[in-house]
């Protein structure tokens, strides 16, 4: 019986196969999931229904899983239709889910082409595909290590 709060039988079956430095990307809905992964990663679909579930809701679960040591997000962009005056809300979020995990990082945002690059490397073991709205919830963890 997991003690963890992530149930999901296949999602744990990568995680627990994955390693120091393998990448696990949150995605939001709107999200090439099909097209900007690595070469060996697995696609998990859990978008029922727009909105649910959330990328934030993912993360909590997968916190309680695994140990990480970075946590990205994709950087806003400054103009165009996409564009946002500073954090997108769902960042606040993210830090208070990772705070409440106990977990002292700090989010680090990274240029939208090279979140895709970072995405695409052999290192990516793990796509969660949700139906968040929100943009710029992606969101793109890197295991640690286990220390206890």
């Amino acid at each position: 019986m997991l003690r963890h709060k992530l149930i999901h039988p296949q999602i744990n079956a990568i995680l627990a196969a994955s390693g120091h430095h393998s990448t696990v990307l949150i995605a939001d809905g709107n999200y090439p999931a099909a097209s900007k992964r690595g070469p060996r990663a697995e696609l998990i679909s859990l978008n029922l229904m727009p909105g649910v579930p959330t990328c934030n809701q993912v993360l909590e679960a997968v916190l309680s899983a695994v140990p990480v040591e970075t946590i990205q997000t994709m950087e806003t962009e400054t103009s165009g239709p996409y564009a946002l005056d500073g954090d997108p809300p769902v960042w606040d979020d993210y830090r208070k889910t990772i705070k409440d995990a106990g977990i002292d990082l700090d989010l680090e945002p990274i240029d939208k082409w090279k979140f895709y690059d970072a995405v695409s490397t052999p290192d990516h073991v793990l796509t969660i595909q949700t139906a968040d709205q929100q943009r710029y919830a992606n969101i793109l963890l890197q295991i640690g290590v286990r220390m206890d």
